[in-house]
Parts: structure tokens; sequence; C-alpha cells
């Protein structure tokens, strides 16, 4: 889930071109990948959270559709970036709805970004471990999972929630560690939320690529804390 404006420009702001830069893919032995906005399009992600949970939420509670987005902002707001911010279980027992089902109402818009898979499995073909460390629920996971071919292109699948740490928070990297030995020096982290982003880099990641375009359906953002993506194909390229 991603709130409007989290790490959007300002206003006035127009987005600048940027070029990917190139790697030294033989600098790297694994490949830590986000889920949501990274390997898939955020648009389900945005489009459930701000206009389907709002039209069940007013469905609810008998009020319009702007009063319940209205009651639903500052819920999202208060505990953004924590765990309980990306847990299903939460917002069922905090909305009272059954939020894995509505997640599957809308399920067909689930899609997974493209050049992806060619991505994954270029990586897999030059010897790159392949290993999504992702702060979405297990029961979202599952979900898209079932959606998606997406599984059967990666190595292991990291959840926060088993770790009981958001990406963001400190201390989560070493419990990655534990379960997955890694060297941050040699190893590239792609994600779309720049804070945990910044987590990783605070870490000691050499390695760090945001996703400029997250939602397909958005206009691409203009990232200058780190080197940026908007599509697989330029990193594809350059594997290739």
């Amino acid at each position: 889930m991603i709130m409007p404006q989290r790490n959007a420009p300002a206003p006035q702001a127009q987005p600048v071109p940027q070029v990917c830069p190139a790697l030294d893919w033989q600098a790297i032995d694994r490949v830590f990948l986000d889920m949501d906005g990274t390997l898939l399009d955020l648009y389900y992600d945005n489009h459930f959270w701000l206009e389907h949970v709002p039209r069940r939420y007013a469905d609810k509670l008998g009020v319009s559709l702007d009063e319940a987005k209205a009651a639903l902002l500052p819920k999202y707001r208060r505990i953004q970036g924590t765990l309980d911010w990306y847990c299903v279980d939460h917002w069922s027992r905090e909305l009272g709805l059954d939020i894995a089902l509505l997640k599957a109402e809308v399920e067909h818009l689930i899609a997974v970004h493209p050049h992806v898979l060619d991505f994954l499995d270029v990586l897999a073909a030059r010897g790159k471990r392949r290993v999504l460390v992702t702060n979405a629920h297990q029961k979202s996971i599952d979900l898209k999972f079932r959606r998606t071919r997406l599984g059967g292109h990666l190595d292991r699948v990291i959840c926060a929630h088993d770790l009981r740490l958001a990406k963001e928070t400190p201390g989560f990297w070493e419990r990655v560690r534990e379960i997955e030995p890694f060297e941050p020096a040699r190893t590239l982290f792609i994600d779309d939320n720049l804070d945990v982003l910044r987590a990783a880099r605070d870490y000691g990641f050499r390695w760090l690529m945001a996703v400029s375009a997250p939602d397909s359906r958005a206009p691409a953002r203009d990232i200058r804390d780190f080197p940026a993506v908007a599509h697989f194909a330029e990193l594809l390229a350059q594997l290739r």
C-alpha cells in the first residue's frame, strides 16, 4: 500500500529524464527484490486501498464514499511504515472488513511489470540468487503468487511478517542475514519505497536501485537520492 503523497515530487516539479546507471554485475552475487511496486504493478494496491476499501467501508457504515475516505486516511497515516500498515489481519480487525476477501474481489488488477520475468530468468542464467524481500502480508503474497507466475522465478521469499519487523525498521537486515547470509557490498537491492532504501543504505548496501514508475497509471517520479530505473527492460539490456 502507498499513500498518494508518499515520495511524490512537489506539485510544480517536472520529472527529469533518468538514465539507468550501468551496474558492475561481476561484483553482484545476489539480488534482493521488493514485490509491490517493484516486480508487481502498484496500481492494484493503490486502487484497492484508495478506492475499493473506501467503497466497502462506506457500505458498511452507511456513509458517502467521500466520508469513508476522510475516515480512512488518518487511520492509514497513523501507522504508515509499521508492520501493521502492511498487515491484512490488522486492517480486518481495525475496519471490521474481510480484507483478504476484498483483495480477491479485485485480483484481476494484479499484474507483473513488463520484462520482470525475463529479468529474473536472466539473473538465474547469470548465476545470481533471486530473493524476494517484502513487507506484504503472507495472505497478500499467496494471492499474488496464485494470480501470477512470479513465485516460480524466485529462489527464496522473505516476508517481513515472519521476521516481525518492517523493512524500514532498524534491525531488519540483521534478521534477514540470520536466515539468508549475504554481503551488503555484493548484493543489489531494488525497491520502490525510498524509506526502505534509506534504511538499506544505512545498513551498508553498496548497490541500491529505486523504481521510479511503481504504478503504471501514475506519472514516473523524479528520484534524486538513488539510482533509478523506470522499467526492467533497462536492467535486462545490461545483463544481456
